[in-house]
């Protein structure tokens, strides 16, 4: 088994995973907070495709989906196009609405746009410094890591704040 193997399965299981917290709820439900201070599952998932989409892209040097097939202007949102959610404040969490359809095509569309570059990656290739700005430098091996550990985390907490919208 590659090293690209292993990332490919990592990423589908994110797939997985982001599909299963959204699918099947109402716009509503993908807004709900479970207090003003929490994401919910529309921003989870609208945040982690975008920190998915801009780090691929930089990475390999790419086109963000985001910018390039349109979602900005699809999801119409009242960020700076090129905002990722990033330190996003309580209103802007609360901005963010979006159907299910939207969230989950924006996503495979990122998805199927990682999948294409890291499906082909050699072993030798994840040295490679893509991120000069820390010290030590930030490989692509380690930068792909970065991207499924926080999808990880935020598709886990969509999941969990689905449980709770389906038991309230």
């Amino acid at each position: 088994m590659k090293s690209a193997d292993l990332l490919l399965d990592a990423f589908a299981r994110i797939q997985e995973t982001v599909h299963e917290a959204v699918e099947g709820l109402s716009e509503d439900d993908l807004a709900v907070r479970v207090d003003a201070d929490a994401n919910s599952i529309a921003w989870l998932v609208w945040h982690l495709t975008r920190i998915q989409d801009d780090h691929i892209a930089d990475a390999f040097g790419t086109e963000q989906i985001w910018h390039n097939e349109g979602w900005a202007t699809r999801f119409g949102l009242p960020f700076p196009e090129p905002d990722t959610g990033y330190g996003h404040t309580r209103e802007q969490v609360a901005a963010v609405h979006a159907p299910g359809t939207l969230l989950l095509a924006y996503y495979d569309a990122v998805h199927a746009h990682t999948l294409a570059h890291v499906g082909s990656l050699t072993n030798a290739e994840l040295g490679r410094i893509v991120d000069t700005r820390w010290d030590p430098p930030v490989t692509l091996g380690v930068r792909l890591i970065s991207v499924i550990t926080d999808d990880n985390q935020h598709a886990g907490q969509a999941a969990y704040v689905r449980g709770m919208v389906e038991r309230r």
